[in-house]
């Protein structure tokens, strides 16, 4: 392999060289997620900073890199002070199709049918242990793996029960997770995980990035001489680190910046305790990074600058991020709790989480790595898709907006029957993750071990089988079949047109597609927004993994004209259509939100009678579709529910999309 573009190369990206720095003093903060589009060199960090970590001192042909010091209960041990070896830090890389077994281990399948024994298999923790597990595209990352890789980072240990296998292994890592905005947001749940998070971006300033671009080129023609010529930078910086971490264990938390952290967390709102811990911890490793004896208030800035934007997320919906006169805010009732008498010696340094590690790495002191620098969007997505701007038909004088109305907890809608799609947590699907629900000789994937010995063990004596292990034959293999959840491509067709602004009734609209689309966020779903008013339909916005996009989308909707509804369903048939070549497997759910009164129709027909046939044409589709019936008021003409029924869908009244309402509902009926 040839060298890696090194650590002090890098242009720019001082904070993300902060928090990964930080990580390698102390890895016990808890990793580093970083935000970022396409080409703005997230993966070159990360890759460089291994080369930067200590050598490790080995227990010689331990499976777990154990370290001979220290009594870790390895699977592999009892040691008893065997000899010992010295290895660089690994850098282990997660991909995004990994499975469970590949992550935390397994039964050795081998050893298994050959021998007769019930061996573990270790996974990818146990071979980043003591190193560095990068997860690139982590927001693509099943959730439920999501879940056991920061069990595993914030406990220093592994633990497999599964398949008769009962093992728990040391397995502390330095995680750093790379993602990019556009293509869907981790949940805030797992994002609190994360110990630190960074946004990066291409720089604009010119200077930068013609020094990105040289570079880059150099290092292409001769990567061995180009990782020369950055060698002692990185090397000063290696030794750093193993001094910040030797002086880790005597730094001073003062009482008074106990207090300062507690206050600024406790000004940010933050839930649970996980952010005041993290930034202590980021605190400590950041005073012993500048050789510090005790923390002082320049530590705990930089702390929260890496450790609080990506906790203050409360909804799915809101931003990450600090705005600079609230940090301020919560900084100054910081001070008010650490007291007159706190110690600060460091008012000449208000910019430390990018200055520090960029002291160390070398003569030019600021990196954009490699990828390709080229013009990259700002690091907040836009709501489109594929950059395009939607068409909108023409407006009138008597377009409104609606402010939406507040969002509830949304009911589950499911496509019926059994899918193959994208892992997700919507509908039912055969799947690769999930439970076991039988075996097969023909579908599935992976091994049924019980169902595979099941069918070798009444031939073992004719087979002639006379030691330990079993004598299989191809037809005795079987198939684990199971089933879990997948995610769909939840499509929204909305009523724009001016019968939907009567009463506020587009608010109250609004405030249901805000509260579907916080239901598939949750459930890893890909949504897009079809309007259709006035002369026609348009796309507000392509299907996408980014649910921000299509909130985003439907707060600046404007309502007005008359009621195209035949045009709206056309349109989201050929959406579908050329959705189902990009994606066959992932299966669509159309939701249809309109009062049903077709006043308009392209087709120049009957506008009614247009509406019916175009919802035809997907129930012949065979698209699963729910109708929302926006109606209201005492006079209902129930025309809603004619184009559910031609649709072959489910119709609900508004009320009826509120999980909580329908739970009401059940529970007045069980109590009568």
């Amino acid at each position: 392999m040839g060298a890696r573009f090194p650590f002090s190369a890098v242009v720019g990206h001082d904070d993300l060289r902060t928090a990964l720095v930080l990580n390698a003093v102390h890895p016990g903060i808890g990793g580093v997620l970083v935000r970022g589009e396409k080409g703005t060199a997230k993966s070159t960090v990360v890759r460089a900073l291994a080369a930067l970590l200590p050598t490790l001192e080995v227990v010689a042909g331990c499976r777990f890199g154990c370290d001979p010091s220290v009594d870790a209960d390895c699977p592999d041990g009892p040691h008893d002070g065997g000899p010992a070896q010295r290895r660089p830090a690994r850098l282990v890389e997660l991909p995004v199709g990994a499975t469970e077994d590949r992550l935390i281990g397994s039964l050795d399948l081998e050893r298994a049918l050959t021998e007769g024994v019930r061996a573990y298999q270790p996974g990818l923790l146990a071979a980043a242990h003591r190193g560095v597990l990068y997860v690139d595209e982590v927001n693509l990352l099943h959730d439920h793996l999501v879940d056991l890789l920061l069990d595993a980072a914030a406990m220093g240990r592994a633990h497999v029960e599964r398949e008769g296998v009962s093992v728990s292994h040391a397995a502390s890592f330095l995680l750093v997770g790379t993602m990019n905005p556009e293509e869907g947001e981790l949940r805030p749940q797992l994002l609190d995980r994360f110990g630190l998070t960074v946004a990066v971006r291409a720089a604009r300033d010119v200077g930068t990035r013609t020094e990105v671009i040289r570079r880059r080129l150099a290092y292409e023609a001769d990567p061995a001489a180009f990782a020369a010529r950055w060698a002692d930078e990185d090397t000063a910086l290696a030794a750093r680190i193993v001094e910040a971490r030797d002086r880790l264990a005597s730094v001073v938390l003062p009482d008074a910046e106990v207090r300062r952290i507690a206050g600024i967390c406790a000004a940010f709102d933050v839930d649970g305790m996980r952010a005041d811990l993290v930034v202590a911890r980021t605190a400590v490793a950041h005073a012993a990074w500048r050789g510090a004896a005790e923390v002082a208030e320049r530590d705990v800035e930089a702390a929260v600058r890496l450790a609080l934007p990506h906790r203050k997320r409360r909804d799915p919906f809101d931003e990450p991020g600090l705005e600079e006169e609230q940090l301020e805010d919560a900084l100054r009732q910081g001070a008010e709790h650490a007291g007159p008498d706190n110690p600060d010696d460091g008012p000449d340094d208000p910019d430390s989480p990018g200055d520090d590690p960029g002291d160390g790495p070398g003569p030019d002191d600021d990196p954009d790595g490699p990828d390709d620098g080229g013009g990259v969007p700002p690091d907040a997505p836009e709501p489109s898709a594929n950059g395009s701007s939607p068409q909108r038909p023409g407006g009138s004088s008597g377009e409104r907006s609606h402010a939406p109305a507040p969002a509830f907890k949304a009911r589950l809608l499911q496509v019926p029957g059994v899918g193959e799609g994208a892992p997700g947590k919507r509908s039912r699907a055969r799947a690769r993750t999930g439970r076991v629900v039988r075996s097969s000789t023909v579908d599935g994937s992976g091994l049924h071990l019980v169902g595979t010995l099941g069918a070798a063990a009444p031939f073992q004596a004719a087979r002639g089988r006379s030691g330990p292990g079993l004598v299989l034959r191809g037809t005795d293999l079987r198939r684990s079949v199971r089933e879990g959840k997948e995610s769909n491509l939840v499509l929204f067709v909305v009523d724009a047109s001016g019968s939907m602004a009567a009463r506020q009734r587009m608010a109250v609209v609004s405030g249901a597609v805000i509260s579907l689309l916080r239901d598939a966020y949750q459930r890893r779903d890909k949504v897009g927004v079809i309007t259709f008013r006035g002369s026609g339909a348009e796309t507000a916005l392509p299907p996408t993994n980014s649910v921000d996009a299509a909130a985003a989308r439907l707060r600046q909707l404007r309502t007005g004209g008359r009621t195209p509804l035949a045009d709206g369903l056309l349109r989201a048939r050929r959406v579908l259509a050329s959705e189902r070549v990009r994606d066959p497997r992932r299966r669509p759910l159309l939701v249809l939100l309109t009062d049903g009164r077709a006043t308009a129709s392209g087709a120049g027909g009957d506008p009614m009678r247009d509406a019916l046939r175009a919802a035809g044409l997907l129930a012949a589709d065979e698209v699963a579709a729910v109708v929302v019936d926006c109606e209201s008021g005492h006079v209902r003409l129930g025309l809603a529910g004619r184009v559910a029924e031609a649709l072959e869908a489910v119709c609900l009244r508004l009320e009826e999309l509120s999980a909580d309402q329908v739970a009401g509902v059940v529970r007045a009926a069980r109590a009568a």
